[in-house]
């Protein structure tokens, strides 16, 4: 899937460097609400062991990982994650974070919307949901421009990288 200068793909082993580079370059940012990412990812060997099993899990269609690159300049700038997949229903969970140069220009959104189009349309989920903290805006934004409704708050869900139980916002979309 491709838009303006960017591409979103599944990761590979080959993104290993920069996908490391990403999150250490978004590490503060991302470790209240990334806590599995970030608490993977400290060094090269333990990133490389995570995609290993971020590409398995893929393998077995438990969890689809794309990246957003840059086409020109061959960086990384988002992630995008299908998770928490119930193919019996079928539905999907869709998770993202997005590097700090590159937040707040609509790339996410675009790519986000791509993804949103290929979950329904090739992977065929009926529902596609996503859960944010009220803190977040960006992403409740994100969520609404793309057709996702706000459909409760689910009450102590989410357990942050410094042990907080959190309540989460349940945002969902259902295929037209």
């Amino acid at each position: 899937m491709t838009f303006d200068v960017f591409s979103i793909r599944l990761i590979a082993m080959s993104d290993l460097d920069n996908y490391f580079l990403m999150v250490e370059n978004n590490r503060k940012r991302l470790e209240d609400f990334f806590t599995g990412t970030v608490s993977r990812t400290k060094t090269i060997s333990e990133t490389e062991q995570f995609l290993k099993e971020l590409l398995q899990k893929c393998d077995e269609r438990l969890y689809y990982p794309f990246v957003i690159e840059n086409l020109q300049t061959k960086e990384l700038i988002g992630f995008i994650d299908i998770k928490n997949i119930d193919w019996n229903i079928p539905k999907a969970e869709l998770g993202f974070y997005t590097d700090a140069n590159y937040a707040g220009k609509g790339i996410t959104s675009k790519a986000f919307s791509l993804v949103v189009n290929h979950c329904f349309n090739q992977f065929g989920f009926v529902k596609l949901f996503l859960r944010t903290h009220e803190s977040n805006s960006a992403a409740q934004k994100l969520a609404e421009k793309n057709g996702f409704q706000i459909e409760g708050k689910i009450r102590k869900d989410y357990k942050t990288t410094n042990g907080q139980v959190v309540d989460l916002l349940y945002y969902g979309r259902i295929k037209e």
